[in-house]
């Protein structure tokens, strides 16, 4: 039976095609209640609204926002923007659960990182460190420092809680919205060399999500890491953007230093934050710091996950090119 008291959902208003959105739409499909967790009561709270959901309108950051919107609600997704203030916010979610007391679940969207970005291996020498993360980086973003400390209080609080860790997503901007000018051209340029990676798509992150929340039990203090069907080298990526864009699409390797120069920090200059998380993502994947997949996704769908060809059909912005 569906769960009765209400679903929290934070992030909610994300773009159409977020993790969030979807899980909302895929909860109230099921027969479940969500309350969803917005920022601003603007055009993307009223097609909350319309949707089914209730809409909570507050601030993430400030704790009696917090507390009323965990009123009466058992179960909880938590995830957010990337932020300076990430950690904050998922210690005074954790803090108010904790006050409130009878949570079932505390769902927390989390990397794929922190898997392999370990206590042990990110305390080692760092030369130790460089040659385990691929020779390009040392140490967190401090965006992944915040999820790795974000895990860190879920466990010390004792609540019921379960980290979904997903590998880059193929809506990432390093994928879509900063490639698009290249790929007008005809050109996916990016820094990654001839690694081979297995992003994952959102709507699959947000179906694992909403399958935890709608029956949390058989999940509870796990973790799980997820990512695409298969890993596959940047050509194999440009040959997803050519079918998808219906014209052809040629993989150009670039410096990842002069890559982020050229793309992230002409951006995002006005985000640090964002930018260095960004950055830090080129130099893994470029120095080959990601390595192969795991089967957990199917596992716990019990179907592959979709591909990065499907991710790219469905996303605003590569639509949109395709038709240009």
């Amino acid at each position: 039976m569906p769960e009765r008291t209400p679903i929290l959902i934070t992030g909610a208003a994300g773009e159409i095609g977020g993790v969030s959105r979807t899980m909302v739409d895929m909860l109230l499909e099921q027969g479940h209640p969500v309350r969803a967790f917005v920022r601003q009561d603007d055009e993307r709270a009223h097609s909350l609204r319309r949707a089914g959901a209730e809409v909570f309108v507050g601030d993430l950051l400030t704790i009696a926002d917090v507390s009323a919107a965990l009123k009466g609600v058992r179960r909880i997704y938590f995830s957010m923007s990337l932020s300076p203030y990430y950690t904050d916010a998922v210690s005074l979610m954790a803090a108010a659960a904790r006050a409130q007391g009878d949570i079932e679940v505390f769902v927390n969207m989390s990397e794929y990182e922190q898997s392999f970005m370990t206590f042990e291996k990110l305390t080692a020498p760092e030369e130790e460190r460089r040659a385990w993360l691929g020779g390009l980086v040392a140490n967190w973003s401090p965006q992944q420092r915040a999820h790795w400390v974000a895990e860190q209080v879920l466990e010390w609080s004792g609540l019921p809680a379960v980290n979904v860790r997903a590998a880059m997503f193929v809506e990432n901007p390093l994928m879509t919205w900063l490639a698009l000018e290249p790929l007008s051209r005809g050109e996916l340029r990016l820094p990654f060399g001839d690694h081979r990676l297995a992003p994952i798509a959102g709507y699959d992150v947000a179906e694992v999500c909403a399958k935890i929340l709608a029956d949390p039990a058989p999940h509870i203090s796990k973790s799980y890491e997820l990512n695409g069907p298969e890993a596959k080298d940047m050509r194999g990526f440009a040959e997803d953007f050519a079918a998808v864009l219906g014209r052809p699409v040629t993989y150009v390797p670039e410096d990842v230093e002069t890559w982020n120069e050229t793309y992230v920090d002409t951006a995002l200059a006005a985000i640090p934050h964002t930018a260095e998380h960004l950055k830090t993502l080129t130099r893994l994947m470029g120095g080959g710091g990601y390595r192969g997949t795991t089967d957990q996704l199917e596992t716990l769908l019990g179907r592959p996950p979709k591909t990065v060809r499907w991710a790219l059909e469905n996303h605003p912005r590569i639509q949109k090119l395709a038709s240009a």
